[in-house]
């Protein structure tokens, strides 16, 4: 299947089907504008330019489901991704990822990656764990997003090879990128 199979709203509301980036490989991440990980929209930004000549793309759905960190409408986050972070990958419309409402293409992501739990040998990990753990323990039981900026790695052939959780900086996964292109 893959996720070529998928089509999506681009953020000017233009329907693409996400075979326009077949051959490439793919970071499909869930953002936000108004949360303490959107500064990853820098490194997010900063991976896009040093691989998009090698074949890299970043696709970005934002999303206000976790604490109604995306407010603004589609023009809105475009903005302020430009102005802010000078982002110039692709953005898409606002989207569910979870509950009855999840686009499809989140459904397929959460069905290939399930969700591992978070890397508690760093601070964020653990600050992450805690949260949940202490507020809403049985959302560490299932495979929904957790919350803003989750990375799903997809290769060239539209495959899922690896998920990220939010406090995984863009960075840190440039080596994981550089083994598919």
């Amino acid at each position: 299947m893959g996720v070529y199979s998928f089509s999506a709203n681009t953020i000017q509301g233009e329907e693409v089907g996400l075979d326009r980036y077949r051959g490439q490989v793919a970071l499909i991440v869930n953002t936000a504008s108004k949360c303490g990980l959107t500064p990853q929209y820098e490194g997010l930004e900063q991976l896009y330019q040093k691989y998009k000549d090698r074949g890299l793309v970043i696709l970005g759905f934002p999303c206000n489901q976790f604490g109604a960190q995306e407010p603004g409408s589609n023009a809105e986050v475009e903005q302020f991704c430009q102005v802010n972070y000078g982002v110039s990958f692709p953005l898409f419309e606002k989207i569910d990822v979870n509950g009855d409402a999840k686009h499809p293409l989140y459904a397929y992501l959460t069905e290939e990656k399930a969700f591992e739990g978070f890397d508690q040998t760093q601070p964020s990990g653990q600050k992450f764990h805690a949260m949940f753990a202490n507020n809403m323990p049985d959302k560490l039981l299932d495979n929904e997003i957790k919350w803003n900026f989750t990375k799903f790695l997809v290769d060239r052939d539209g495959q899922v090879v690896a998920r990220f959780e939010p406090p995984v900086l863009p960075e840190e996964i440039a080596s994981e990128i550089e083994k598919l292109l």
